[in-house]
């Protein structure tokens, strides 16, 4: 179990690295999937190139919406952009770093099916057969409109009489295989050189604002993370404390009774009944309430939480209470200047 909490604790912590590990396994997963599937183009007129283009641009939709749904930054994302200012402004470059991160990974797995599909060929002979110029083939020009239509509506049916072993398919499907593979590897090569310039000028401009946008969406992430953790404990520990009242308050009224059992009556050896009593409410003085005793108390934090929350400033609880030298972070933070109102607001 101790190595189980480990690695979750890691993932936790680590939420670009299981991000990036998502987004591999979506993209192993389309080739997985691509390579599995059966492919039957219905070789019918106005339905080719629905069933073509549908089969390239549909799953990459479902892939791109299963990669949003998959990343975790998504909903911090929107709940940053929905938020109320309250005490904390909003900063936009952030919005757009994080959006700019999520499309990224989003992204992957559908272009990985978009590149398959296109090398492959065959939606693209599917879509497209029916669009092909006559002309360019001589095996054609004796063949009439409505014979020359039929024909290329069956090039992508092999085993069809009217095409097969036709050398006119086979041009017609190796013109359009081809094309196909030429997008595909444009495709590819545009995506590469883009990234490339992307990676190889960035450290030409300034990265003062890329440096702080990383930081502040990392840190937006990182601190719903440990309220929601906090608020679970504290949800615990309130429910532990009900729990514990609703039983109290059944022994009491079973004792008024003359209901309790002597053995629920009994109390610790060596200890009477204030002394329990004294311990059981010191020991709750040392919980997590904070003085929240009723539900009321508890939405109206949560409620606060989401309406205004803290500014992006510790130097008051950096400073040490009045008399007293402090040490460690207190003398830090009284040293430190504070920080700029654009660096510290999110």
């Amino acid at each position: 179990m101790d190595k189980f909490r480990m690695i979750f604790q890691y993932f936790q912590s680590s939420s670009e690295s299981v991000m990036n590990g998502i987004c591999l396994i979506l993209a192993v997963a389309t080739v997985k999937i691509y390579s599995s599937f059966d492919f039957n183009c219905p070789c019918l007129p106005r339905y080719n190139a629905l069933y073509g283009l549908g089969l390239l641009f549909t799953p990459p939709l479902a892939l791109f919406l299963c990669g949003l749904i998959a990343n975790r930054q998504s909903v911090v994302l929107m709940e940053e952009w929905r938020r109320p200012t309250g005490r904390r402004k909003k900063d936009p470059g952030i919005v757009k770093y994080m959006c700019s991160s999520v499309l990224q990974r989003a992204l992957a797995a559908p272009v990985v099916w978009i590149l398959l599909a296109l090398l492959d060929g065959k939606c693209f002979i599917c879509a497209f057969s029916s669009s092909v110029d006559p002309k360019k083939f001589a095996d054609l020009a004796n063949m009439t409109a409505s014979d020359v239509q039929l024909f290329l509506t069956k090039v992508p049916c092999k085993d069809d009489v009217l095409v097969r072993d036709n050398p006119a398919r086979k041009a017609v499907s190796r013109y359009l295989r081809c094309l196909s593979q030429a997008v595909g590897w444009s495709i590819m090569l545009t995506l590469i050189v883009v990234a490339l310039l992307a990676r190889s000028l960035q450290p030409c401009f300034d990265q003062t604002l890329l440096v702080q946008r990383r930081y502040w969406s990392n840190y937006v992430d990182l601190e719903q993370k440990l309220f929601d953790e906090t608020c679970c404990e504290h949800a615990r520990d309130f429910a532990h404390k009900c729990v514990l009242h609703f039983f109290d308050s059944m022994r009491s009224e079973m004792k008024a009774r003359g209901l309790a059992s002597p053995r629920q009556g009994a109390v610790i050896p060596g200890e009477s009944g204030s002394e329990a009593k004294g311990l059981a409410r010191e020991e709750g003085e040392k919980d997590l309430l904070y003085g929240l005793a009723n539900r009321k108390q508890v939405n109206q934090l949560l409620a606060t939480w989401y309406r205004s929350k803290p500014a992006l400033d510790i130097t008051r609880a950096l400073q040490p209470p009045p008399g007293e030298g402090g040490g460690g972070l207190s003398r830090r933070g009284t040293s430190c200047p504070p920080a700029a109102p654009q660096h510290t607001d999110v």
